[in-house]
């Protein structure tokens, strides 16, 4: 996005260098202004339930009353756990789903959205894909025969709270952690223990890819690598769902090289770039993070699953909507059903290549 008071000298760049462009919305913040309202609506159309589905984005305090509502409506299968809290003292709670035959130790696919603030399509999936674990247990038996999913569907409910206040929030990125300068927040995917404030993260508090005073500065990044040992020695897949893009990332993020193992990467992130393409024709691009989106992006959660042991760790860039950020919320159903078709697809791969021993 280009302020408009640097319009005409963005123009003139662009003219002097020979770059042809587009204006894909001239007017964001009245964009943003209108789906705010929309946003506002729906939440009145469509209030709480006892279920969520993809009318309409939901607040962090709504997705946590839902998970711990299906926990008592299957309280064999659907299993609770309050992994830690944020900054502002939310609660950040984790859903572990089974086919309830009280095996233990079986494999563990480990998911996680809601990292980036703004990207409200994130939790909205990670509900869609709990929902389908969940509710659709007989087409999906294969899926939980010999693996539990454990997901946490918002990691930084902070900013994701703070950006449904307001069209002017709306695109906040980091959490709300205040820095020891004048600006706010940190942000989580470059606060991992791993090549921690190398390329592609910044020491700026101010800058949007600030990655915190020190590694793990930040509880709600604290809490995922918590979760990323607790299930290291079971974890098979780790998957973090952000946006945009329509991408399917594998490690390495922090540079250019690409692990040994990158063929079982590129195998499994196939099967959901293949599955998505036959359902719905969208066209996923997969390869290693750094070379495939052009820059470095270090101390990020995949990386740093990946060092833990976690044999297949994505990124998964959600399709674009809105301005890039923001789908509305008629794209919703679209974008979580075709998501759920390639993560499916992957776990079916993950399965098959890593058996339960």
């Amino acid at each position: 996005m280009v302020h408009p008071d640097e319009q005409v000298n963005f123009v003139q760049l662009m003219d002097d260098h020979n770059v042809d462009f587009d204006i894909i919305n001239r007017n964001v913040g009245l964009t943003l202004s209108r789906q705010f309202e929309t946003n506002r609506m729906l939440r009145q159309w469509f209030p709480y339930n006892g279920r969520l589905g993809n009318e309409r984005y939901y607040s962090h305090e709504e997705i946590n009353q839902f998970i711990e509502d299906l926990a008592r409506k299957y309280p064999q299968r659907v299993f609770l756990k309050t992994v830690g809290r944020s900054y502002e003292n939310r609660w950040l709670k984790t859903v572990t789903i089974t086919n309830g035959d009280a095996r233990r130790n079986k494999n563990v696919i480990l998911v996680d959205g809601g990292f980036h603030a703004r990207e409200w399509i994130s939790p909205a999936t990670a509900i869609y894909l709990i929902n389908q674990l969940v509710e659709n247990l007989e087409d999906n038996a294969d899926l939980l025969q010999d693996f539990d999913w454990v997901i946490l569907p918002v990691v930084n409910p902070d900013g994701y709270e703070y950006t449904q206040l307001s069209a002017d929030t709306r695109m906040w990125r980091k959490t709300r952690k205040p820095s020891s300068s004048d600006c706010i927040g940190t942000d989580p995917n470059r606060n991992f223990d791993f090549h921690w404030n190398e390329e592609g993260a910044s020491d700026d508090p101010c800058s949007n890819t600030y990655a915190g005073a020190k590694a793990f500065s930040e509880p709600e990044a604290l809490v995922v690598g918590d979760l990323i040992h607790s299930y290291a020695d079971r974890g098979q897949m780790y998957l973090t769902l952000h946006s945009y893009g329509s991408l399917i990332l594998y490690p390495w993020g922090w540079t250019a090289a690409v692990p040994d193992t990158e063929e079982d990467l590129k195998e499994v992130a196939e099967a959901g770039q293949s599955a998505i393409l036959d359902a719905t024709g969208t066209i996923y691009k997969v390869g290693p993070s750094t070379t495939t989106i052009n820059y470095a992006a270090s101390g990020a959660s995949d990386d740093y699953a990946f060092n833990a042991g976690f044999p297949i760790s994505f990124t998964m860039e959600l399709p674009f909507g809105g301005t890039g950020f923001d789908p509305p919320a008629s794209d919703i159903d679209r974008i979580v059903k075709e998501t759920w078709v390639g993560i499916a697809a992957m776990a079916r791969r993950v399965i098959q290549k890593y058996p339960l021993a």
